[in-house]
């Protein structure tokens, strides 16, 4: 694992944390869920050889505060943040890889700033009004609020996780006493961001319709993936509504939703198979 130089970007609302390796054209890592950047520990430094990989904490996530606190960002508002980041960081449009949540956030860069953007691989995003059953989905969501509310973080995200198809199959982990320093101060931060997640992100990012016109428009820069093992999961299904929404071929990625810590080295090669080079292949 090699270590990232660190920096702050000051936006609008928000103070951002990223860490950057490597050299070459610059590939903009955006984390889903109660992530932040170290989720992507385990395929950054692969990466690194080909790319510099910019991995920031999204507003509102771990190291990246909200300023003034308490507010509920709007994708739009992620999606500018990474665009001011690539400004900061490259003379140039950079590659994007967002995940879940993340992949939203991409998709809203592509429509939004494509001049920001060389391509972008948008990883089972979770627009779940593409879905036949949305309004499943959308009652799912406004229970794991209440949920939330009444019941507490845990009982929460373990409603949620089983209601998107998460929760089985998942790996148990030891103790936070028994991980590497680095992983355990990674799970502190993505428990501490629970709470944020489940009150101000999970209804706003489901809720996203994306923008199909001006994505059809930069097809020829959009890649959208689902994880091999995730299918029949309901952001895989998502991703895969997506792709046919918009006239695309599914992109296959190893593993399933979460495929960068299953299998991180299988997972890098395929990223740099799909964006080095520009090479943009379904």
């Amino acid at each position: 694992m090699t270590t990232p130089r660190t920096g702050t970007l000051k936006v609008p609302g928000a103070r951002l944390h990223y860490e950057v390796r490597g050299s070459g054209p610059v590939l903009v890592l955006i984390h889903g869920g109660s992530g932040d950047a170290g989720v992507f520990q385990g395929i950054a430094g692969p990466l690194a050889a080909h790319f510099t990989v910019v991995a920031p904490d999204r507003r509102g996530h771990s190291r990246s505060p909200l300023d003034p606190p308490g507010a509920t960002p709007r994708v739009a508002d992620h999606s500018d943040d990474i665009g001011r980041l690539i400004g900061e960081v490259s003379d140039g449009p950079a590659l994007v890889y967002g995940s879940s949540s993340g992949a939203v956030v991409a998709l809203d860069l592509l429509a939004r700033h494509p001049d920001r953007v060389r391509t972008v691989l948008a990883h089972e995003p979770p627009v779940a009004g593409l879905l036949p059953d949305a309004a499943a989905y959308r009652r799912l969501f406004a229970d794991v609020r209440v949920t939330h509310r009444r019941q507490g973080t845990a009982v929460a995200m373990q409603q949620f996780l089983a209601g998107i198809g998460l929760a089985e199959g998942a790996r148990e982990l030891p103790p936070l006493s028994e991980l590497p320093l680095p992983l355990r101060e990674l799970m502190e931060r993505m428990t501490a961001n629970q709470p944020f997640f489940l009150e101000h992100e999970m209804i706003e990012v489901t809720s996203y319709e994306p923008a199909a016109d001006a994505l059809r428009k930069a097809a020829d820069r959009l890649l959208v993936g689902v994880g091999r093992d995730s299918v029949r999961q309901m952001p895989g299904r998502t991703g895969a509504a997506l792709a046919t929404r918009l006239g695309l071929k599914v992109t296959e990625l190893p593993g399933g939703h979460t495929g960068y810590v299953e299998n991180p080295a299988a997972f890098a090669a395929r990223l740099v198979e799909l964006l080095a080079d520009g090479a943009l292949t379904a």
